[in-house]
């Protein structure tokens, strides 16, 4: 069941109020779940009831995703500020260092909560910041073609071609390597997300200046990249692992850039080896 928390974070414009949207199920250590750009928290269903078996499990909606509305203005939706609205989530959910996972700009922003001794634990799947300038330039031209075809994509289109396995792959092969095991009502579902992310544009803006190009010290770090991810290709893995060396670099067989849905069973393995 979803619920929302507000709280306030510091700004040059002094004290400003942030509400997220989330979702909180399990029992155990927490695990906080971030997804990427364009997406919602919906993105870890796949995998949300293996690891609430052994993990408290709360998935976000970032700021300006999903469910959870867009920074406040003069609030920009870069990687200090993310990092700090995340930093104040955790308290106000009174989750004290909780292990956490994100996919693609969820891996990043985990990553930069791990660089700030934050978290327990950090697992990053095919995270952004690993990329050379071609590679980025390649993936937000992407990403801004997926975001350009959903927004102007009418309703009744896309749920008639989320019927069919040809058409899901048509509006999702670029992040599924398996598009066909989505679900219809779920591939409707991100596609709206994706058109109605008010926090899209300027998080894309934000990310022409990041790189990722510190160590994690001080805390188990597993970055996972999916063979067949399209969209961040998985040479950066081998990037990130020469970044940060303790670093466990797993590849996962048969999965896109969004790995969840592609092998449930393997990702939730590697997130809960990534969370002990």
């Amino acid at each position: 069941m979803s619920a929302t928390v507000s709280f306030e974070i510091t700004s040059p414009l002094g004290p400003q109020t942030v509400t997220v949207s989330y979702a909180r199920v399990g029992r155990g250590e927490p695990l906080l779940l971030l997804h990427g750009i364009g997406h919602h928290r919906q993105a870890w269903d796949p995998v949300v009831d293996i690891l609430a078996t052994e993990r408290e499990v709360i998935a976000v909606d970032l700021p300006g995703f999903g469910a959870s509305p867009s920074l406040p203005g003069g609030l920009a939706h870069d990687l200090p500020t993310m990092s700090t609205a995340l930093a104040a989530l955790c308290e106000a959910l009174e989750l004290d260092r909780p292990h956490v996972a994100g996919n693609s700009l969820g891996g990043l922003l985990a990553l930069e909560l791990g660089r700030g001794q934050l978290v327990r634990s950090v697992t990053a799947l095919s995270p952004a910041g690993f990329w050379t300038r071609a590679e980025r330039r390649y993936a937000f031209a992407v990403l801004a073609g997926m975001r350009r075809i959903a927004e102007r994509m009418p309703l009744p289109l896309v749920e008639r071609l989320a019927r069919s396995a040809d058409g899901r792959a048509a509006l999702t092969g670029t992040v599924y390597a398996r598009p066909g095991r989505r679900s219809p009502e779920a591939v409707v579902a991100e596609t709206l997300a994706l058109a109605g992310a008010t926090g899209f544009a300027e998080t894309l803006r934000a990310g022409t200046a990041v790189r990722f190009t510190e160590d994690v010290p001080g805390i188990p770090v597993t970055v996972a990249w999916g063979a067949r991810d399209r969209l961040l290709i998985p040479r950066q893995g081998v990037r990130a692992k020469r970044l940060i060396p303790r670093a466990r670099l797993v590849r996962l067989p048969g999965c896109g850039h969004v790995p969840m849905n592609d092998d449930p069973a393997l990702v939730a393995r590697v997130l809960l080896d990534g969370s002990r």
